[in-house]
């Protein structure tokens, strides 16, 4: 279960590179539902996970995500 006080730009980084989340999906080695359920807060990336989806986008992990509290 997700952690409410995580939030996530993942999206609009993923929009902003053009990609699809089938694209990101394989540049961070993951499933595109993976990628779905990271977007709409399903799912807490793992450390690992995030810095593989920074590193696929460009950016940096504290771009990608943050708390909301």
């Amino acid at each position: 279960m997700a952690d409410p006080r995580l939030g996530t730009h993942l999206k609009a980084a993923r929009t902003a590179a053009g990609l699809t989340q089938v694209e990101l999906a394989g540049l961070a080695g993951v499933s595109r539902k993976t990628i779905n359920t990271v977007e709409n807060g399903v799912f807490v990336p793992s450390t690992t996970l995030a810095l593989s989806l920074a590193r696929a986008l460009g950016t940096t992990v504290e771009a990608l995500f943050f708390l909301t509290d």
